[in-house]
């Protein structure tokens, strides 16, 4: 009989519930979730997913617990919840931490796995960038789009064995396809973090701060268009600044991309139309100290940087 593989989801949201839901899938995982505000209804009716991809499924995960002191080590520790303090979290989680445990860190921003390195200097970290919609309508109850795609790889570990990070890829690589998802597996994720955060700048910033969709904003002047594009060509000069190559072109892919969707918000707006804190440090903060420290301009970054943090500080003044 195999082993099992014992893995913590971190973050049971929208995307959590998702990931959470693949990794249920394969008969090899045994599924710990972290649940917070969705505890009492996951506890007593598991999570159910209305998938456009993979259908309507309700599952329970083997365990479910309110806070990762109440479970043992785990070999893979997913971790889906919002950016908002890395460091505290990864705090949080050193009970669930053994000699062999890898983190799977599925976040938007860049800068995501130091954290968790500084504090973990002889773990795996497995780093993803995801592009799943899902909307979490009622605690347990997630709605999926067609939707999905994620890129996947190392966060290179300079203290281990390239063979054992490799086998430590391929096992998660495994629950993966066992789950039945889109993925793909790539050398170096450092890219793709940076343009993924190009996106996330643009349109996680220009709707928080005008509450408007991204194609409201896009038409509301001749200016915005121009504007937008200014702001993700400084987050391209900044990860140029940091060695990692991005194309020209982007701004244009970018643009095509949102202009072929309907008007759409983000959930740093979400974030801020209920009150709560919003993903800043690794969308904006950590491009703008890369931006700092190799003396790149970025006053458009800058400048919205400034001013979420403001909204960001009444938001959790209000807590």
């Amino acid at each position: 009989m195999t082993d099992k593989i014992d893995v913590l989801l971190y973050g049971l949201g929208a995307i959590g519930s998702f990931y959470a839901f693949i990794l249920s899938r394969s008969n090899r995982v045994r599924l710990t979730v972290v649940a917070r505000s969705n505890y009492d209804a996951v506890k007593a009716n598991g999570i159910t997913i209305k998938s456009a991809n993979h259908g309507e499924h309700t599952f329970r995960p083997d365990n479910v617990v309110k806070s990762p002191s109440e479970a043992a080590p785990q070999d893979y520790v997913v971790c889906a919840h919002k950016a908002l303090d890395q460091a505290e979290v990864a705090a949080k989680l050193k009970p669930v931490v053994g000699e062999n445990t890898t983190f799977v860190i599925i976040q938007n921003g860049v800068g995501n796995e130091e954290a968790f390195r500084n504090l973990y200097p002889k773990a795996s970290i497995i780093t993803c960038v995801t592009w799943v919609g899902a909307i979490q309508v009622s605690p347990g109850v997630v709605h999926h789009t067609k939707s999905e795609d994620m890129q996947i790889g190392l966060f290179p570990n300079p203290a281990l064995e390239s063979t054992t990070e490799q086998q430590r890829l391929k096992t998660f690589v495994s629950l993966l396809d066992a789950g039945k998802t889109v993925f793909q597996v790539l050398d170096d994720m450092q890219p793709q973090r940076w343009e993924k955060v190009v996106w996330n700048v643009a349109w996680n910033s220009l709707t928080t701060l005008t509450m408007v969709d991204t194609q409201t904003w896009l038409h509301s002047s001749e200016d915005a268009e121009p504007f937008t594009r200014r702001l993700m060509q400084e987050v391209i000069d900044i990860a140029r600044a940091t060695g990692v190559q991005l194309s020209d072109n982007l701004p244009n892919e970018l643009m095509r991309k949102i202009n072929a969707m309907p008007g759409i918000g983000s959930s740093m707006q979400t974030d801020a139309k209920n009150g709560r804190p919003i993903e800043i440090d690794v969308i904006l903060g950590f491009p703008v100290r890369k931006a700092r420290e190799h003396g790149v301009s970025a006053p458009y970054l800058e400048t919205l940087y400034v001013i979420l943090r403001a909204i960001d500080g009444r938001l959790r003044a209000a807590l």
